[in-house]
């Protein structure tokens, strides 16, 4: 039997009047890529967002590695393994590319800060064996060019996968992508499918992620959730998505017979 990784059972979430979120049930089983996808406004990114804790459901529940989390924050989700990227780049645009990916190494950073401070000894050690990680990272999003350029000099795509980097330097076993595709030309969303398949493939990562690009969807996605005004409309692989008539008019366009 597949193992369930997380597992959100009838998750509501409001702002005030406003339902974000309503009675929302899906899984994530482990090793696969799962994508979230609706119409602009349909609870994507809020669904994300109580996944790795930036929101708290104001009903339902959420159960990740088989524990019932409860009020868990952005830092104890990262602790636990879940990393994520963002809509809108969120990356330290004066530093470096090395520099911005070292950062998603600082919650496998064991010594304290006298030890940093000094930069001697067992805090030098560590310091050169994160480095060498994150020099691995680059190796494999293919980014040597760039490790030492200041990363608001880069052009939009590259910054995205600089971006990625630092979620991978996490070493995380849920990966959250928010439209990791946005706003690229064809060779850039072609470069990073090929990336998100093998974080997938070789790193065993299992990966939730929001897209617009249907054909992107369909072609790297194990199953698909659908969304559209908080509900929950579809839920199956990428074929049984495609084909299902409440999808095509919310989503893809009414039907034509």
């Amino acid at each position: 039997m597949s193992e369930i990784l997380l597992k959100a059972e009838n998750v509501s979430l409001g702002f005030g009047g406003v339902k974000a979120l309503s009675d929302v049930s899906f899984d994530i089983v482990k090793g696969e890529i799962r994508a979230i996808i609706g119409p602009n406004g349909a609870g994507k990114s809020s669904m994300l967002n109580c996944i790795n804790g930036f929101y708290q459901p104001s009903a339902g529940r959420i159960v990740y590695k088989g524990v019932e989390r409860n009020a868990m924050r952005p830092h104890a989700a990262a602790a636990g393994g879940i990393a994520r990227t963002f809509q809108n780049i969120a990356l330290f645009k004066g530093m470096s590319t090395l520099d911005n990916i070292m950062t998603g190494r600082l919650l496998k950073m064991k010594r304290g800060f006298f030890w940093q401070c000094l930069h001697w000894g067992p805090a030098r050690a560590e310091e050169i064996a994160h480095r060498e990680f994150v020099e691995r990272i680059i190796d494999f999003l293919e980014i040597q060019a760039i490790r030492k350029t200041p990363v608001g000099r880069l052009p939009y795509g590259l910054q995205k996968r600089v971006e990625l980097g630092r979620a991978l330097a996490a070493e995380p076993e849920l990966l959250l992508l928010d439209e990791p595709m946005a706003g690229m030309n064809l060779e850039e969303k072609e470069d990073m499918c090929r990336f998100i398949l093998d974080v997938n493939e070789e790193f065993g990562t299992t990966i939730a992620l929001i897209e617009h690009d249907m054909g992107v969807v369909m072609d790297i996605s194990d199953r698909v959730v659908v969304l559209e005004y908080g509900r929950k409309i579809a839920d199956g692989t990428p074929d049984a998505v495609k084909a299902d008539k409440r999808v095509i008019d919310a989503y893809l366009g009414v039907a034509h017979e």
